[in-house]
């Protein structure tokens, strides 16, 4: 082959001969990167023999100083001072330059990221530049006037010659930065350049080195915050160091195959473009080898010899590498887009399939109306099959992102800052509670930190862990932050079915949305499942409402609108907000006042908003009540319907410490307050905010009972706590369960005495929080063990509550309530012999001393308000369950009657699945919901899954919350959060009318159709006329039913099991043996009873077994005898309060008894002789308090 010629032009004339200079071009770099190097290799060497000269001669006038006097030393030391300011000012100036160019070239200044930046960029363009040149020859003249490339080529390299100057002078190492990548690349392409200009000739040479400066590429995207991720990072350093690789090897080729050797000649050269070696490249890295093109020359042979070896190595490095973070990149690791008109929540924490589904189906249920708000979901784990094919079937409304909240990037990505609301779930079934709740306070603190005004709700497993959220500045509840503390809530449930059963079962299903599932035939499940449909909403009231008095109001919507309203928002003269139950004919309806209603879905509740008197006073079909055309009603004027959100802002966020208020009376408001200013306030009878009983603490030593003292020990209608637990378990938190027991609504002979049963190793950690609590007891034991249960008189306790400290200890979630379970089978199948002692509980319910209510004279006084069966203070006031001829079996004493299987007992579930194992006489599907199931149904079960429906109720409105909380907690404030915070205790205070006030707050109690003043009503009478009488006589508001699961059958049935009936219509037929739950007033007459009262009454089933094992035959007689008539029973009932009177003033004190002994042996006796005395005394009144001589409060 011929030599390459160079090519020459007429307007070009660089060489006539055609001879190449590429030599001339390579001497230019290779004399500025020796010679370069051989100058700084010269300083170095310089500076070290000055260095050790300076050194020897610093020795030597070090010994001349010694030698020498002080004084010449002094006259020696001044020239040195000299030399030595002058070498300070010049590092100084020296040390000045030096840092203005590390400045200048570093990224952390605007100026240096600038720099950085454009010469990456100005870099790339040179690469370009030389992809454009790369077309012509190799070598050819070019004339750098008219050639734009070349002019371009040179203005690049004037500024990479400066940078490198500003590089040099930054550097610290000035050899090490000679011999660095970015150097070597400099070297080699600035210098041809300035020869190009001068010799009127382009050379290709070396240029493609410039695509080295492509390693650099992910730090550009990092100083520009555009890589933020370590996987996004790697990827692009592996594509940047391959790809600059790649094109630089691609280079070399295409410079020598063009080329040719210098030993031939330059005579083998071959014609190759430069995309013809970046595919030869490929092809040999990835062991192909077509064939199609390779190499001529020995240098480029040589090279691909070389570069096959690493890039090989590379190839199949760095492509597997560069593939699998391709393909592992997050799925779900976009961002969110907002949709204009739609708002979206944020939800985190504990995201499984579970907790997912159970919180879409109810924040999506269809009884919300419309439900315009997008849920993203948040969680730095991918989802699995299951939970992916959940987020496709909610593709409208529900998107799932992979990223955590404790990431502000994260955050950024889900649009926090415009989010509605942040929900954070909790693991309920983790094995260390605290650890979750401390997960979960990051969580907050995170979110708030990086937006303080977002809204957030969380789960709270534990309640000592809400005191920390109170750390957190920007917690605000007055902007809607909540926690709902599942320990709080849970034991507060399962405290007000220890004093009204049942009560946990209608309070869960109210705040849970569930459709109506309609039964055709006639079986418990029909009349359960009504009232399940049913619902806890808000709406504003009409203005046709303004001025009424609250029952009156109450009876209308329930007559009329066929809706429920049990509660109000109330604003004082100073315009503060309270959540008002059931307050009384006292108040009076102000305009805008909001109302809280039981209805089964939305759109009937805006019938109280819509109601006008004018226009709808003469409708009967409440469907027919919309808004009317004579007035015009307030449009601007929120509806605070359940499923919108604008009801959070109604009333709940005055002040920051507004939920105090909402549960306390103002004492103007309160009738009766002329008795509370007789009251010892020098007594500390109650805590300091007036909501709890309170004793001064006990040391735990002085409650326990060993197992003989129990025995001899006489408990009837107590509550036996059986409880799990070792010093290793969690704490559950029984303060949660005593509170509610112990609050200040009741009066002191009223509470019920609470036995634990359980490790008292376990207990003495629990005791801190309860030794202020008055009749408390402790039994160490077993619950497992039938001695501890007997012991403790389970067959007359109230009610059993088994818990476990344990569950989530244990992987297998078929086993996490093994202990409760068994425990529950245990005590069903304990049998009781017919010997009683005379301290068991009268079995026809509460009667006054002295009266025998077997006689018609001593019936219950009918219309009065001092009542013994509807005002005496207990939340179960008479239960009876026995039999009316015709129409109800008769029950008769058998052994079954004295069997384990009627104890009252309430179990706690872990996995909902596990209720099947509680009853082995029902007929549910293992697959059935928890809420079909029979236990829970009748009260007999609880789960904690089943408040999980509480986010989305309180996301919707923040005051259904604050009702629960009151309704179960027995008056709990964030005020009484804070000093438990602070404390860990309650602290006792003095009475005060302020305090005292507090007292009048509304309960929950059970009402007996049996006997009593609505007695008429039991037999076949309207619901809805009983809900009417209680309201006008009594101003308790009916809520509910509670009745015998076999009520509806004809044919006689042993079974005394009940069920819950919510929100019955007002045509619903009522039977003697129900028992109707009801909102009743504090009774202030109630305090001057007899503090030996307080166990005289008992709950239903309890009363059950009592008088079906007993006295069946004498309670036959009663039922049979009693007046029909209400003329009758009027006459008897004035007979009855004119032999009562007197008795009751030597009777009633508001202070416990405190003559009786700590201990009383009884000795059995048969049921014939406990019938005959207990016809004229009352068998509670004999009750002895339990270590009440020494801890009375």
């Amino acid at each position: 082959m011929d030599a390459l010629i160079i090519p020459v032009t007429m307007e070009v004339p660089c060489d006539s001969r055609g001879q190449r200079m590429w030599w001339a071009f390579l001497a230019s770099s290779m004399v500025t990167f020796f010679g370069g190097l051989f100058i700084i290799l010269l300083w170095r060497t310089l500076k070290y023999l000055w260095t050790v000269c300076c050194h020897c001669g610093g020795k030597t006038k070090e010994a001349q100083k010694i030698n020498n006097g002080s004084s010449q030393a002094d006259g020696t030391l001044k020239p040195v001072d000299e030399k030595e300011e002058a070498v300070a000012a010049e590092v100084g100036w020296m040390t000045s330059v030096k840092d203005w160019a590390g400045v200048m070239i570093s990224a952390q200044t605007l100026t240096g990221r600038v720099l950085v930046v454009l010469v990456f960029a100005l870099s790339i363009g040179a690469l370009v530049i030389y992809f454009i040149d790369s077309s012509n020859p190799i070598e050819s003249c070019q004339n750098f006037y008219k050639d734009f490339t070349l002019q371009i080529d040179m203005a690049f390299n004037v500024f990479f010659l400066l940078y490198f100057g500003l590089r040099f002078i930054a550097a610290n190492d000035k050899l090490w930065f000679w011999l660095e990548v970015n150097s070597v690349v400099d070297f080699f392409t600035v210098p041809p350049v300035f020869v190009s200009v001068y010799l009127n000739r382009s050379w290709l040479g070396l240029r493609f080195l410039r695509a080295l400066r492509l390693i650099q590429f992910s730090e550009i995207l990092q100083f520009l915050n555009i890589l933020k991720t370590s996987n996004s990072i790697k990827l692009v350093n592996l594509l940047s160091i391959f790809i600059s690789t790649w094109l630089t090897a691609a280079g070399f080729i295409h410079l020598v195959e063009n080329s040719g050797d210098p030993w031939e000649n330059f005579q083998n050269n071959q014609a190759l473009t430069y995309w013809e070696c970046v595919y030869l490249l490929m092809v040999t890295m990835s062991t192909v080898g077509y064939g199609d093109v390779y190499a001529k020359t020995t240098l480029g042979r040589l090279f691909m010899v070389f570069f096959i070896l690493g890039g090989l190595a590379m190839f199949a490095s760095y492509v597997p590498e560069i593939i699998e973070l391709i393909g592992n990149r997050k799925k779900y690791g976009g961002s969110y887009s907002a949709v204009s008109g739609r708002k979206h929540i944020v939800v985190c924490g504990h995201i499984t399939l579970e907790s997912v589904s159970n919180f879409l189906k109810d924040f999506l249920h269809k009884d919300r109306d419309d439900v315009n708000v997008e849920i993203v979901f948040l969680h730095n784990i991918s989802p699995n099959l299951e939970l992916e094919a959940l987020f496709k079937r909610h593709f409208t409304q529900v998107e799932f992102y992979q990223g955590s909240v404790l990431n502000p990037h994260d955050l950024a990505r889900v649009k926090i800052e415009s989010a509605d609301a942040c929900l954070i779930l909790a693991n309920k079934y983790c094995a260390d509670p605290d650890a979750e709740d401390a997960s979960n306070i990051m969580r907050v603190i995170s979110i708030k930190n990086y937006h303080p005004k977002i809204r957030i709700i969380t789960q709270m497993l534990q309640y000592h862990n809400k005191a920390h959220l109170l750390n957190i500045p920007s917690w605000n509840w007055k902007e809607g932050d909540d926690a709902i503390c599942l320990a709080e809530l849970k034991l507060g449930f399962i405290a007000q079915s220890c004093l009204a059963q049942g009560l946990s079962t209608m309070l869960a299903n109210l705040f849970s949305m569930r459709s109506f599932i309609k039964i055709e035939e006639d079986t418990w499940q029909k009349y359960y499942l009504e009232g399940v449909s049913n619902e806890m909403y808000t709406e504003y009231l009409s203005s046709a409402f303004v001025g009424l008095s609250f029952p009156t109001v109450c009876e209308l919507c329930f007559v009329k609108l066929k809706l429920l309203m049990i509660a109000i928002e109330y604003k004082s003269a100073n315009r503060e907000s309270r959540i008002l139950i059931n307050p009384g004919n006292h108040l009076k309806i102000q305009e805008g006042t909001l109302g809280f209603f039981i209805a089964s879905d939305a759109k009937e509740v805006k019938r109280a908003f819509f109601y006008c008197k004018a226009c709808h006073d003469d409708i009967t079909d409440p469907k027919r009540i919309k808004k009317c055309g004579c007035k015009r009603l307030e449009d601007e004027q929120p509806s605070t319907l359940s499923p919108k959100k604008k009801q959070r802002n109604g009333g709940m966020r005055n002040s920051p410490s507004s939920s105090p208020k909402l549960m306390r009376h103002d004492p103007l408001l309160i009738p009766g307050n002329e008795q509370i200013d007789n009251m010892d306030s020098n007594v500390k009878k109650y805590d300091s905010t007036g909501m709890f009983h309170w004793c001064a603490p006990k040391a735990i030593e002085k409650v326990i009972l060993t197992r003989s003292e129990a025995a001899m020990t006489v408990l009837s209608g107590h509550v036996v706590v059986c409880i799990f637990g070792d010093v290793s378990s969690a704490l559950i938190g029984l303060r949660n369960l005593v509170m509610p027991l112990r609050a200040s609504n009741f009066h002191y002979h009223e509470l019920k005495h609470i036995v634990f049963v359980g490790s008292i190793e376990y207990l003495k950690r629990e005791w801190e929080t309860l030794h202020n609590f008055p009749k408390v007891s402790i039994l160490p034991g077993t619950p497992l063990s039938r001695a501890d249960l007997r012991a403790v008189n389970i067959n007359l306790c109230d009610m059993c509550v088994i818990l476990s400290a344990n569950q989530n200890n244990i992987d297998d979630t078929s086993l996490q309530d093994k202990e409760c379970i068994l425990a529950s089978l245990n005590i069903k199948s304990m049998q009781f012999d017919d010997s009683i002692g005379v301290l068991q509980a009268n079995s026809q319910g509460f009667t006054p001393p002295g009266m025998d209510r077997s006689s018609p004279d001593n019936s219950p006084v009918h219309g009065m308000l001092r009542q013994p069966s509807i005002t005496t203070g207990v939340n179960i006031p008479i239960i009876t369950e026995l039999a009316k001829p015709g129409k109800l079996p008769l029950v008769s004493v058998n052994q079954e009657k004295n069997s384990g299987t009627h104890i009252l007992m309430i179990t706690e579930l872990v996995n909902d699945t596990n209720v099947q194992f509680l009853d082995q006489d029902d007929d549910d599907d293992p697959d059935t919901e928890l809420y079909l199931t029979q236990p829970f149904a009748c009260g007999t079960a609880f789960a904690v899954s089943v408040l999980d429906s509480l986010m989305s109720a309180t996301y919707f409105n923040d005051n259904i919350l604050t009702l629960i909380r009151t309704l179960v907690t027995g008056g709990a404030t964030p005020e009484l959060e804070a000093l438990i915070a602070e404390e860990n205790a309650l602290r006792g205070g003095y009475s005060t009318p302020q305090t005292l006030a507090n007292r009048d707050r509304c309960r929950v109690a059970q009402l007996a159709l049996l006997d009593g003043p609505f007695a008429d009503l039991g037999d076949g009478g309207c619901y809805g006329d009983l809900f009417c009488k209680a309201l006008k006589t009594y101003n308790m508001l009916c809520f509910g039913i509670y009745r015998l699961r076999d009520a509806h059958l004809s044919t006689p049935s042993q079974c005394t099991k009940r069920y819950v009936i919510t929100n019955p219509p007002y045509e619903f037929e009522l039977v003697p043996t129900d028992l109707i739950f009801c909102l009743m007033q504090f009774d202030h007459n109630a305090g001057q009873s007899r503090a030996s009262l307080s166990h005289s009454s008992h709950s239903s089933q309890s009363s059950s077994k009592k008088s079906s094992s007993v006295h069946s035959i004498p309670s036959t007689a009663n039922r049979t005898n009693r007046p029909k008539s209400r003329e009758s029973r009027d006459k008897q009932n004035a007979t009855r309060m004119n032999r009562m009177g007197q008795a009751e003033k030597k009777w009633f004190t508001d202070e416990p008894d405190n003559a009786y002994p700590r201990n009383i042996q009884i000795k059995p006796m048969s049921t014939h002789m406990a019938n005959q005395i207990n016809q004229y005394k009352s068998t509670s009144s004999l009750i002895p308090p339990i270590r009440e001589v020494e801890d009375e409060c």
